[in-house]
């Protein structure tokens, strides 16, 4: 009966509930890079550097040599091993060699109860408190707790923080002399613990150890040369503070966690780092002192690199302020989000002519930043030359909810009401951060659609959001940015390898803030350059002060080992068409000048040009001639027709038009000849499409013209869909049932028009 007692009290002890031994010991806290290199370890609350490791993340090779080393019986004993007391307690009263008789549950009871054991009754406590932290948990939590309160030296405790501190890696990827040493290192870590060069001792205790090892692991002898080395060792002085800025915020967030993996790349931070280092060094009589910058990959929106300041220990700068957090004017650095509304929403092409001319919009009349207007300019010179005047036009045109409700729809936190900025929100108004204007500029390669940061290893990545920008319109607008030019002293100096970068400036008003952002390969960056307590300074201009620093940083991160450019997509919805270069619509047959651009079919807005035309000038008179007339009479001369408001613009920019010649007094003869006739679609026949294939089933159309056309340009509702040679049919594809109006136009501008009606069926 007692034995039976003595049996459910031993039961009772063992499964009460009690607190896990980790649950007492304070624990520092690791913050991983991508690729699980260390970027910061924090104390633990007891001032020690702890960093818990689990008994499945220590080498097994580790833990056999700690077995062999302190207690070979350590899975036999209760906790007290009597063979190895009474040896200790012989030699120690015979006068003979010192051993230890303590059992690593002794040895646990110590350290985690802070015992002094110099004392028999200190010895008798000792040997209570192993035996009753025996009865309450298993060897596997005894031999965990164990590893990680071992000392090492100074305040570093644990197998797990020495082998980061150490030899800067996992206690599960030792070699056999480095888990040789820490397991000899806390039998007398102020003799033993190690600084760059290893102390003779350790090594000599080593070599002995080793001896021990291979006596039952004959097969490591191979290893006796790697052993007798002398081991190399990092310091506490040396622990990381990498992405200062980040890491702070990170090991906020994260609550209780021990180890934290972010999506950080340590080799993108250096790097980035350097290249701001350098170019702040070089530049600082100017007044350049303090930069932010911010890299993000954006296949999967991972933040790969944060620089949140030039110097986060420096007062002067303010350095510990996170500069991609902070609310700053972004100047012009959003406006290529105006065009990709812009060509969304039908108003242009990468091609189209705006104009560039004072403008008043009610009280408010823009200017561009050099204080000069120059006339006709196409949408891609406009945006890459960012010119102002024809960006805020395009932002009045838009429909609502333009671009203030972009802006929100996009994630722009604390916007005011779109009435309180107006117009002015299109250069710079707003405030944005920089990890908010990442995430815009990610849009452009992930199709259009805003997708969150990822700044943990662990956070999902983000389904793709509503598309803020159809895919089409991203592609245009990257190729439109792409043909940005880089400055002419990065070129000039040879440093613009790789293939075409994405990017735009950005400069606030009263130079306070210096921005360039871009896409380049698979990432995304911007940077940023000024005060963080927002002094001007004339220095501060985007393309100036913070465009050198961004290709720095291109340069060096396309110069690393691995990287490789992703290959662009093309929408299935995006086409090219050759266009005039002079007007950016569809090319007459007198068009001198061609290039190509992209349009979205039934989107973009296009038409055939009539700039260009061929006129016959009376040799005599110099006006037009009127037919018929004289071949030997007339001359024959190329005219640009353009319209009176845009020829004043072009002379008040200082590239006049000369006029055509005067007209007689005879009919224009532009549209002599006959027009396209229309075969296909039939007029007054109706034209079914299956419901199962609407949006896929394709209307032929097909038109007969003059000998002399060789192009045939169609369009649905005055939508341009495509162009095709006379009696070569065009493949349209109807969105609905309804009626359309088909037009085809020839290059002199002459047409055929008819209705198209498409019926469903099932």
């Amino acid at each position: 009966m007692g034995l039976l007692l003595v049996a459910l009290l031993l039961v009772a002890v063992r499964y009460w509930p009690r607190p896990p031994l980790a649950e007492r010991i304070g624990q520092s806290r690791a913050l991983f890079d991508v690729h699980g290199r260390l970027l910061r370890l924090t104390l633990a609350p007891d001032q020690q550097y702890r960093l818990w490791a689990d008994l499945e993340q220590v080498s097994p090779i580790l833990l056999d040599a700690l077995l062999l080393h302190e207690d070979q019986h350590f899975y036999l004993h209760p906790g007290v091993d009597p063979a190895a007391l009474l040896r200790a307690t012989w030699a120690l009263a015979s006068g003979g060699a010192r051993q230890g008789g303590s059992t690593l549950s002794m040895q646990l009871a110590r350290l985690y109860y802070g015992l002094d054991t110099r004392s028999i009754p200190g010895k008798l406590g000792q040997i209570a408190h192993a035996l009753w932290l025996e009865a309450r948990y298993s060897k596997h939590e005894l031999l965990e707790a164990h590893l990680n309160l071992l000392p090492y030296g100074g305040n570093v405790q644990g197998v797990g923080t020495a082998a980061r501190i150490y030899f800067g890696k996992s206690a599960a990827d030792l070699s056999l002399p480095e888990a040789l040493s820490l397991v000899l290192i806390p039998q007398a870590p102020g003799a033993r613990a190690p600084s760059r060069d290893e102390p003779s001792n350790l090594r000599a205790a080593r070599r002995r150890l080793f001896e021990r090892w291979v006596q039952t692991r004959p097969g490591d002898e191979r290893e006796r040369g790697l052993v007798a080395l002398p081991l190399r060792y990092g310091r506490v002085a040396d622990l990381p503070f990498h992405a200062p800025h980040l890491s702070t915020r990170l090991l906020a967030q994260a609550g209780a966690a021990r180890e934290i993996r972010s999506t950080l790349d340590l080799g993108l931070q250096r790097t980035l780092e350097r290249e701001m280092r350098d170019y702040l060094a070089r530049l600082r009589r100017q007044g350049l002192r303090n930069a932010s910058a911010m890299l993000v990959d954006w296949r999967d929106m991972s933040v790969r690199a944060v620089l949140g300041s030039a110097a986060f220990f420096d007062p002067d700068l303010h350095g510990q302020v996170d500069g991609t957090l902070a609310k700053r004017s972004p100047g012009s650095a959003l406006k290529p989000f105006i065009y990709g509304l812009a060509i969304d929403q039908g108003l242009i092409h990468p091609r189209s002519v705006l104009k560039d001319a004072p403008t008043a919009f009610g009280p408010y009349s823009p200017e561009n930043f050099d204080g000069a207007f120059v006339g006709p300019i196409d949408a891609t010179q406009a945006l890459i030359r960012s010119r102002n005047v024809p960006a805020v036009t395009l932002a009045s045109r838009l429909q609502p909810p333009g671009f203030h409700g972009f802006l929100r729809a996009g994630g722009v936190a604390r916007l005011a009401s779109a009435e309180h900025y107006g117009l002015a929100l299109v250069l710079g108004g707003g405030e944005v951060t920089m990890a908010e204007m990442l995430r815009l500029y990610a849009l452009l390669p992930n199709r259009g659609r805003l997708r969150a940061l990822r700044y943990l290893q662990g956070d999902a990545e983000s389904a793709d959001g509503a598309p803020l920008l159809s895919p089409a319109a991203s592609f245009m607008l990257l190729d439109m940015l792409r043909q940005n030019p880089r400055p002419d002293d990065l070129v000039i100096q040879g440093v613009g390898g790789g293939g075409r970068v994405a990017w735009k400036t950005g400069t606030s008003w009263g130079y306070r803030d210096a921005w360039t952002a871009g896409v380049f390969g698979p990432y995304v960056l911007a940077v940023w350059v000024g005060e963080f307590d927002g002094r001007s300074n004339p220095a501060f201009v985007g393309v100036r002060a913070a465009t050198p620093l961004f290709f720095r940083m291109v340069d060096a991160v396309r110069a690393l080992p691995g990287y490789v450019e992703p290959a662009p997509t093309q929408p299935s919805d995006l086409a090219s068409v050759e266009v005039c270069a002079a007007s950016g619509d569809l090319p007459n047959v007198d068009c001198p000048q061609r290039v190509t651009t992209w349009f979205i079919p039934g989107t973009s807005p296009i038409r055939l040009s009539q700039v260009h035309r061929r006129v016959a000038v009376d040799r005599r008179s110099g006006r037009r001639a009127c037919p018929p007339f004289d071949p030997a009479d007339v001359r024959w001369e190329l005219h640009e027709f353009w319209s009176s408001d845009l020829m004043r613009l072009f002379a008040q920019a200082g590239i006049p038009r000369r006029p055509p010649p005067a007209a007689g007094d005879c009919a224009d003869d532009a549209a002599a000849g006959a027009p396209p006739q229309i075969v296909s679609p039939l007029a007054g026949v109706s034209y079914p499409v299956r419901e199962a294939r609407l949006g896929s089933e394709r209307l032929a159309f097909n038109a007969h013209a003059e000998g002399d056309v060789r192009k045939l340009y169609w369009f649905v509702d005055d939508a341009f869909v495509g162009q095709s040679a006379p009696g070569v049919a065009l493949g349209w594809v109807p969105q609905g049932p309804g009626v359309y109006r088909i037009s085809a136009i020839d290059e002199r501008g002459r047409a055929d028009r008819r209705e198209l009606r498409v019926e469903l069926v099932r």
